[in-house]
């Protein structure tokens, strides 16, 4: 077998790389690179850029400006607070609670009204009275919270009803419901726990820790 020629393996590599240098397909000259022409609808997105390229040097100091001034301003007012504490603002006071409570004149016409249904016998007519009455003076106070559909154990357990005066009308509620519901009699002992209820929901002295 005979030994191959250096020198027409060289040649072959010399002619390979002259066609490929001859191939305007390929680059290679990168002294100087041609960037790609930007579509035409990037023009006014460009112009734009470079007209407000100045004025964004402006807004970018402001901001820094601006930045810089709150903090100082809220170091300064820590600083201030510290060497004169008077001068901190203070919470304001929560507001004080809604007073529930009818009127007294209104609850002594209420139970003078129950004591005369009740004279004539009427017990339960009296107790469902005391009950129609306080549902009110709820409604009164929450408007929107009484609503037709709630029962009066509804009623009873509504957020923002004083505990103080949640038990008497859910006394006076037990009452009224074992005799419209359950059909048994409302005698004077039962009408004298609502009037009791009724009172203890009424008047301040049920309402002092509510």
């Amino acid at each position: 077998m005979a030994a191959a020629q250096p020198g027409g393996t060289l040649d072959k590599v010399a002619q390979a790389h002259a066609r490929l240098l001859k191939d305007r397909e390929l680059q290679f000259d990168f002294v100087q690179v041609i960037p790609p022409k930007p579509p035409d609808w990037m023009k006014p997105l460009e112009e734009f850029l470079k007209a407000i390229a100045p004025l964004m040097k402006w807004v970018f100091w402001i901001a820094v400006g601006l930045a810089a001034a709150g903090i100082l301003y809220f170091i300064v007012r820590e600083l201030i607070y510290v060497r004169w504490p008077q001068l901190k603002r203070k919470a304001k006071p929560a507001a004080a609670p809604v007073d529930w409570r009818p009127e007294p004149e209104k609850a002594r016409a209420l139970l003078e009204d129950a004591d005369r249904l009740a004279g004539e016998g009427r017990y339960a007519e009296a107790a469902h009275l005391l009950l129609h009455r306080s549902i009110e003076e709820i409604e009164g106070r929450r408007p929107r919270a009484v609503r037709p559909a709630l029962t009066t154990r509804d009623i009873g357990a509504m957020e923002g009803l004083p505990a103080a005066a949640r038990g008497p009308f859910q006394a006076i509620a037990q009452v009224v419901e074992r005799s419209f519901f359950g059909g048994r009699d409302v005698d004077a002992a039962a009408f004298a726990q609502c009037r009791k209820a009724y009172e203890d929901f009424a008047f301040p002295e049920a309402w002092a820790s509510g």
